[in-house]
């Protein structure tokens, strides 16, 4: 069946346009459960009569209908394993898809673990359930019109299978309308509450569905301003009245936050409770900036939240610094965009565990604490956990929110890894199906066509120079004298793209994790282990695919030519940075291995006074290395990896690559080429780090690179072999973080300059 909707438009030009649109309706749409013996089941039907968890309710089978209410606000309990046997509508997705696209992303999810069986129905485009929208009746009445249509459809359609259709909404108007039409309709919290053993997932409700009364102001202390609205904020920032930008809390000082916005130079402050008006950490906000008499600066003291609940004065504002340190200072007024995420954490500890209503402390010292309920404390109180915040009204001193799951009992190194691994964003979860089916098989080589495609490096010496103990071994070096009395540098990258074909589950899982990830004692691969570890590894007498970069370098490092291509490599050896060295320094070796490790070193070295001299920055960021005990593997020791000559020596080539490759890219693909760079920081970034130099009496002057290069170079005290090495690490903390453009391109930045 086709239907046509019709609508007249205006365009910019100040035309009227009428818009024709064809709407197709099917009748061959399957309703999803394998006990109908009507529909066609072209798609797979899910919906069985063996729901996981008894209700009292209904004491037969039964299907639950949501609305967009509770797809949004009841994610945690949808996701739980004990919530069977639902029926998402395409209406509810299409607007969920609209409002919040984590959650879009949550629910497709649970839709596609088939043992939840989750079933979208089209009813969009089913003759029997679509409606069109009435005169005069807003979008969201009639997406709840269309709901309550499409759950009495499944009632008439399975009435002769004896299965109940429950529609789940917390919308109080959209439930009694289903129950005026006759239809079984609930709250979350009733439907919950009548389910046998399941008491506990009262805990995953948000506390919108709990009904707590401290969601309102009414009866209760009004602690905080009210927000401005959006519209309000988007007038105020349009005549410069407000300003937006990103909203940090200080890690040191509860009461103190910051918001970088681009009409000051320096981060706008914000101090005392009730100016930072309920926002969290990387929450967008709108903040109205105080007259410049009413400026100060931060307080520079240490300050934990250690009061409890509603007991504080708001308006308690951290002591002041003096007034030549004074920067903008503001309010927050409005919150443009919340970023709130599941937060790691403990239950404060309480003699009461009986009691519902808790405090939980977030790992991040960023994050306020936060109220929730729950009836497992007794359990819960030693344990790491995961909270979700659910809102922050006016009359509460903390934000609401509600648990999730727990984590494990504190102290425990897995417990604790996962913390670490939560709290920094990190996916960390086994390689799905899909992913490890796209893997080659094992064993595996080289097919005999790519010797033709690709350079054939196999006699060449290269080598690969890591710290002990790696096995994902993604680059090797090779050097070679040549007769002009030039030498040939090559650069070898394990060619991971052969594997990894876009698009695919593989490519996407692999663009999710971005990176490997290291911890004491384990890594996070970015790929699966059989071509991080093995195929995509240049181990020692293995032929092993690679991208190479190969050049024509004089004695002094100077380029004579240069050539990319695709290789076939088989590494001679794969050395430790100590291993190495001893081939270096053992000048009575004179195989080609060892000549060849001479010859990068002493190139390296001349690389690494050129990039100096021209105004490179060298900044530290020690790295250490753990003890681990042998049959417990819990960390026992920890150490500062000593730097030798060959980390510099590898470093300075994966630069010189790195350049090399940026320039090529730019010159033969400029519509596409991407920068990858730090942009300058502004000068007031490096406040910190000017300070504490002059603590000791040294000037660092940072206006450029080179003049920060040169500062560092000389800022020693004698006796103390630390301050240099700790100046370079508070520099770091200075810089800005890493940004990609494709507007600006390589000639416009000296990149030998900026590394």
């Amino acid at each position: 069946m086709l239907k046509a909707k019709t609508f007249v438009k205006k365009t910019k030009r100040g035309n009227i346009i009428k818009v024709v649109r064809e709407h197709y309706l099917r009748d061959d749409l399957s309703c999803g459960s394998l006990l109908c013996d009507k529909c066609p089941h072209l798609s797979p039907a899910k919906l069985s009569e063996l729901q996981k968890a008894e209700s009292s309710l209904f004491p037969k089978a039964h299907y639950l209908v949501i609305d967009t209410n509770v797809a949004l606000h009841q994610i945690d309990f949808l996701e739980d394993h004990n919530i069977t046997d639902v029926i998402v509508l395409q209406t509810v997705l299409q607007e969920v898809k609209h409002l919040n696209d984590s959650l879009y992303k949550r629910i497709r999810t649970v839709i596609e673990n088939n043992s939840k069986r989750f079933f979208v129905l089209c009813n969009e485009h089913h003759r029997a359930t679509y409606i069109d929208r009435e005169p005069n009746e807003s979008c969201n009445d009639r997406n709840d019109r269309a709901i309550r249509v499409a759950t009495s459809w499944y009632e008439e359609h399975l009435k002769h299978l004896d299965i109940d259709i429950v529609l789940l909404t917390n919308d109080n108007e959209n439930r009694d309308k289903a129950i005026k039409a006759g239809l079984k309709s609930y709250q979350v919290m009733d439907y919950v509450k009548s389910l046998k053993g399941c008491e506990n997932l009262i805990d995953h409700l948000s506390v919108q569905e709990k009904g707590d009364k401290t969601s309102t102001v009414h009866d209760k202390k009004v602690m905080f301003d009210e927000h401005l609205s959006l519209y309000d904020i988007k007038m105020g920032v349009k005549s410069n009245r407000y300003h937006q930008g990103k909203f940090e809390a200080s890690r040191e000082n509860y009461l103190e936050g910051f918001v970088s916005c681009t009409a000051y130079d320096k981060q706008v402050i914000v101090r005392g409770l009730k100016n930072l008006n309920r926002a969290v950490h990387e929450d967008v906000v709108a903040i109205e900036v105080f007259p410049k008499s009413q400026w100060v600066g931060s307080s520079g003291t240490v300050r934990l939240d250690e009061k409890m609940d509603e007991e504080e004065d708001l308006n308690t504002m951290p002591d002041a610094e003096s007034s030549i340190y004074v920067r903008p200072t503001g309010r927050i007024i409005g919150i443009i965009k919340r970023n709130w995420r599941n937060y790691c954490g403990v239950l404060l500890p309480t003699v009461n565990t009986e009691k519902t209503r808790h405090i939980f402390i977030p790992s991040e010292k960023r994050i306020p604490r936060i109220r929730i309920e729950t009836r497992q404390a007794d359990v819960l109180m030693s344990h790491r956990i995961i909270v979700s915040v659910d809102c922050w009204p006016r009359s509460s001193r903390y934000p609401l929110g509600h648990f999730i799951r727990d984590i494990g009992p504190m102290g425990d190194r897995d417990t604790e890894e996962e913390v670490l691994l939560l709290e920094h964003d990190v996916p960390h979860l086994p390689f799905s199906k899909s992913v490890l089916n796209g893997l080659p098989k094992l064993p595996w080589t080289i097919p005999d066509y790519e010797f033709v495609l690709r350079e054939d490096l196999r006699n060449t010496s290269v080598c690969s120079v890591d710290p002990p103990g790696c096995t994902d071994i993604d680059d090797a070096l090779h050097y070679k004298p040549l007769p002009n009395g030039n030498c040939q540098v090559g650069v070898h990258i394990a060619d991971l793209s052969y594997f990894v074909r876009p698009g695919t589950a593989l490519d996407l899982e692999a663009q999710k994790r971005g990176t490997s990830v290291y911890l004491c004692d384990k890594r996070i691969d970015m790929v699966p282990e059989v071509l991080s570890s093995n195929l995509c590894s240049l181990r020692a007498n293995e032929d092993r695919l690679s991208f190479s970069g190969i050049w024509e370098m004089t004695k002094e490092g100077e380029i004579v030519s240069r050539r990319f291509c695709k290789t076939v490599i088989r590494s001679v050896a794969a050395l430790t940075y100590a291993e190495a060295q001893i081939l270096i320094d053992d000048k009575s070796r004179t195989d080609a291995l060892s000549v060849g490790l001479r010859g990068l070193n002493e190139l390296a070295k001349k690389l690494k006074k050129r990039r100096i001299e021209a105004g490179a920055l060298t900044l530290a960021s020690p790295e250490v290395r753990f003890h681990i005990d042998s049959e417990t593997h819990d960390p026992i020791g920890i150490e500062t990896k000593e730097l030798k000559e060959t980390n510099s020596m590898i470093e300075e080539f994966m630069l010189l690559a790195n350049c090399e490759v940026a320039r090529h890219i730019e010159k033969e693909f400029p519509q596409c080429a991407v920068l990858r760079r730090h942009p300058a920081p502004p000068l007031t970034n490096f406040d910190l780090l000017v300070n504490a130099a002059a603590v000791k009496g040294i000037q660092v002057k940072c206006s450029t690179n080179a003049e920060l290069a040169y500062s560092l170079e000389n800022a020693n005290i004698p006796g103390d072999p630390f301050f240099n090495i700790l100046l370079r690490i508070v520099s770091t903390r200075c810089m800005m973080q890493l940004f990609t453009s494709v507007q600006e391109c390589c000639r416009k930045t000296n990149i030998s300059t900026t590394v």
